[in-house]
């Protein structure tokens, strides 16, 4: 898998604020750090992207945590990463928060929950031989 935190390394892509749902983004990564036990809950990164050809590459990445067995949250919305430059509706840059609230909203839109539970599965598979 590609290593999330490269979207930080990606050109920056500028973008209005208001344009983020249009983005289309899928998966294009999920990593297990830790599978989890008894003691230690399962946490990875996950990344997501769009996959046009005809534009500059757009991406988010965050760490992800298994709250309870099958349930998946952001291990911190507001430490997502991202190569998105976001632009209000005069062209000014978004602060961080206001950024970190647009990306909260596209991963809300994300199914990436499902996407961290089948590598979880894997994982654990490939554990278990």
């Amino acid at each position: 898998m590609t290593p999330a935190w490269i979207v930080c390394a990606w050109p920056p892509v500028l973008l209005k604020a208001q344009s983020t749902p249009e983005l289309h983004f899928v998966h294009l990564g999920t990593s297990v750090l830790n599978p989890g036990d008894t003691a230690h809950p399962s946490m990875g990164q996950t990344l997501w992207g769009n996959s046009s050809s005809s534009k500059a590459v757009a991406g988010v990445a965050w760490d992800w945590v298994e709250l309870k067995q099958g349930v998946f949250a952001m291990a911190d919305p507001l430490g997502l990463v991202t190569n998105l430059r976001l632009l209000g509706p005069r062209g000014e840059a978004l602060s961080n928060m206001q950024v970190a609230l647009y990306l909260n909203e596209l991963v809300r839109t994300l199914p990436w929950q499902s996407e961290v539970k089948r590598a979880l599965e894997s994982e654990q598979m490939l554990q278990s031989h």
